[in-house]
Order: C-alpha cells, then sequence, then structure tokens
C-alpha cells in the first residue's frame, strides 16, 4: 500500500458500501484506468470513505451520467471518459483514457476543471494519488456534509446530498435545501439545467 493510500485511510477512517469488483471488469478496464487506480479497487473495491464524503465507483453505472454532460461539449470528442469517483455533493471525477486527464465537474452549480494529460503509467499513477490527496485538502464537504449526515442519514452507494431547488437556479447552499436523491437520477436532471462553465475554484472556495 502506498503512503498516501495509507494517510488518505488514516484520514477518512472506515469504509462504507463496500462492493467487490468483479474480476471480468479489471479485465475491462487493463490499460484503460491507470494501474494505481485497479490497485484501490483490488485493496478495498468500491466504497465510499470518511462516511460517504468521497466515493470510489463503478464506472458503468455512470456512464449515463457521463453521457448526459458532455454531450454537445468539446469534451465528447476530445476523449473517452470514465466516472471514478465523486463527493456525497456531486463533485464528478472524470478519467480521460487517452490523455490521462481528469475532468472535474462541479455538477451542483455546473463548473468544470481539465487537469494536464500525462503520459506515462507513473505519471497516470501519480495524478490518482493527486486526486486523493484533493479528497482530503479541498472543500468537498462544502462545509455541510457533517450535519447533512447527522439531518438526513447517511448515504447508500447510489446515493447523493442534493440541493432542492438546485444551485443553478439560485439561492444560498445551506442545510435546509439538501435532500438524499438517487445519484444517477439526481446528476442526470443537474445536466439538463445549465451548460458547463469552467471551474473557478476561487468561486467554489466562497461558497
Amino acid at each position: 500500500m502506498d503512503a498516501i493510500y495509507s494517510l488518505f485511510l488514516e484520514t477518512f477512517g472506515e469504509t462504507i458500501g463496500h462492493q467487490p469488483v468483479p474480476s471480468s471488469v479489471f479485465d475491462h478496464y487493463q490499460n484503460k484506468l491507470p494501474g494505481q487506480l485497479l490497485n484501490y479497487w483490488k485493496a478495498h473495491g468500491w466504497c465510499g470513505y470518511g462516511g460517504g464524503l468521497f466515493w470510489l465507483v463503478d464506472p458503468r453505472k455512470y456512464e449515463a451520467v457521463v453521457d448526459a454532460w458532455l454531450a454537445g461539449t468539446p469534451f465528447e470528442a476530445h476523449d473517452t471518459y470514465h466516472l471514478i469517483a465523486r463527493s456525497a455533493f456531486g463533485e464528478l471525477y472524470l478519467w480521460g483514457e487517452k490523455t490521462g486527464a481528469i475532468l472535474t465537474l462541479a455538477a451542483y452549480h455546473s463548473r468544470f476543471f481539465l487537469s494536464a494529460p500525462s503520459s506515462s503509467s507513473e505519471e497516470r499513477d501519480s495524478k490518482i494519488q493527486s486526486l486523493l490527496v484533493w479528497a482530503m485538502t479541498e472543500n468537498i464537504d462544502l462545509g455541510l456534509f457533517d450535519e447533512a449526515r447527522e439531518t438526513l442519514g447517511e448515504l447508500t452507494v447510489d446515493e447523493m446530498y442534493a440541493f432542492v431547488p438546485a444551485l443553478v437556479l439560485g439561492g444560498p447552499a445551506k442545510l435546509s435545501r439538501l435532500q438524499r436523491l438517487d445519484s444517477e437520477v439526481h446528476l442526470i436532471l443537474l445536466s439538463q439545467m445549465a451548460d458547463l462553465e469552467p471551474y473557478e475554484r476561487d468561486e467554489e472556495e466562497d461558497e
């Protein structure tokens, strides 16, 4: 186990919603996803970390979500993307199969950020480790996760905390607007509400 993953597990504690990864899936994603990510799948399967704040997911379950968000955008023709992780609030992390880049979609307010590409297997593995560091150090809980978990209950593997009405329709990000909803259904709905725009980290941190 690498040092970053050990620190990640120490930071986020016990996993929830564990799902073992079939051997056929490892075969399918060999040379499509970084070896480091497949190693994490082998160690803990697909599951939630930090009580459900951050999830490593089965990309096959979110193919419709990826299609909905990227349809009609330059990303659709730029690469083949696989959703590999998500946050409790709908920050989505897509891996570019050809470029070795991570496309981050903040679905709750329709923003994106595209990382630099990576070519070698070492660079791609490092990018997966950087994703874990991002989860540990950035404000992916929006300052609301602990309260949402206490008030609404723990998420299941197919759920997310969703703002209702959606933030793109206006209004503040506050606890009283959160509901537990089916993640696939809600993420597809959000994709229909606003066009993707560049993801500004300063804007995210100010919310």
